[in-house]
């Protein structure tokens, strides 16, 4: 079913929205939630919680791109959950590896006017992306929005995990430079 079909049945209430979502996008949101969260059922939850988000969202929202809309739900509401699990038992895994590599080149969110700040870095970082090659920004995306672990991306990109550790380094290097020459403090 097409994206504009779907969105149309999310405003009309129809119930079909929710399984032509599932149908349509299920394994995409399922592959996001099982790269952050361990358990299965933690995965499954989540990606029910997307549908129930999307049908709350819409209306008012009318997505541009649902593939984007669906993944950025089903991955805030799967670190959501990962954050209430991991300060119950205090455990390290591949989500909160990849956060840790990122926290170097993202600004201090401590500061009183944290949205906005946010929404530039942000535009900031959109903008950095688009100025790379695309196998950097697709590596990027995928290793910082999707989770994949490093092995996965050097299967994918036909690269070794060395090389691939190496380009995201230099990436995290590059963004933090541009960060801090516009001002945001990292």
């Amino acid at each position: 079913m097409e994206d504009g079909r779907i969105i149309d049945l999310y405003w009309a209430r129809s119930q079909q929205a929710i399984a032509a979502s599932e149908e349509k996008y299920g394994p995409y949101c399922h592959a996001i939630a099982r790269r952050i969260l361990d358990r299965e059922e933690d995965a499954e939850e989540c990606v029910n919680d997307t549908w129930l988000h999307a049908w709350n969202a819409m209306p008012p929202q009318r997505p541009g791109v649902l593939s984007a809309f669906f993944g950025k739900l089903t991955r805030n509401l799967s670190l959501d959950r990962w954050r209430r699990i991991r300060a119950a038992k205090r455990g390290g895994n591949q989500v909160e590896i990849a956060l840790h590599e990122l926290e170097d080149c993202l600004p201090d969110r401590r500061s009183p006017d944290e949205r906005l700040e946010a929404g530039e870095t942000a535009a900031l970082i959109s903008a950095f992306l688009r100025r790379q090659s695309e196998q950097d920004r697709a590596l990027f995306v995928r290793r910082y929005f999707h989770l994949e672990p490093l092995s996965e991306l050097a299967g994918r990109f036909g690269m070794p995990v060395g090389q691939v550790k190496s380009k995201l380094h230099r990436m995290r290097n590059k963004l933090r430079q541009e960060l801090e020459k516009e001002g945001v403090a990292v």
